[in-house]
């Protein structure tokens, strides 16, 4: 993948930019809390870095693979709502968000969902989520 400079937005909406924010988790660095890693996940689908992706998600719930580079036509992303983040225990968080895209020349769409994270050994993982109208 090509490199993100330092200025370039953080695609989860951070004015901190790329490289201070979802850039640092998606080269390896432990995100603080289940929110962080529920926006360097957004920032990953915009980037399309399924590695990280798969990476974070929960083994007992992953998929084998996401096939981003087969999805016809690609979303195009345009914006994250982070609208509840509430950590229940040291080990369980939910993450209710709103994702904008576009699917080819269409309306614009959103996903609303209330993802729940699982922290194993100091790491967030993602769960699952359950779709809202």
């Amino acid at each position: 993948m090509k490199s993100i400079d330092t200025l370039t937005p953080c695609p989860c909406g951070n004015p901190a930019g790329y490289a201070a924010c979802c850039g640092s988790l998606h080269d390896g660095g432990v995100a603080a809390s289940a929110e962080q890693l529920m926006r360097s996940r957004y920032s990953a689908y915009v980037l399309k870095r399924e590695d990280y992706l798969l990476a974070s998600w929960h083994p007992d719930t992953r998929p084998d693979t996401l096939r981003l580079a087969a999805q016809q036509p690609p979303p195009s992303w345009l914006g994250l709502e982070v609208r509840q983040a509430r950590q229940i225990d040291d080990e369980h968080a939910v993450v209710e968000f709103v994702a904008r895209y576009r699917l080819g020349g269409g309306r614009a769409q959103r996903q609303h969902e209330t993802s729940r994270f699982v922290r194993l050994d100091g790491r967030w993982y993602y769960l699952d989520g359950e779709l809202k109208n």
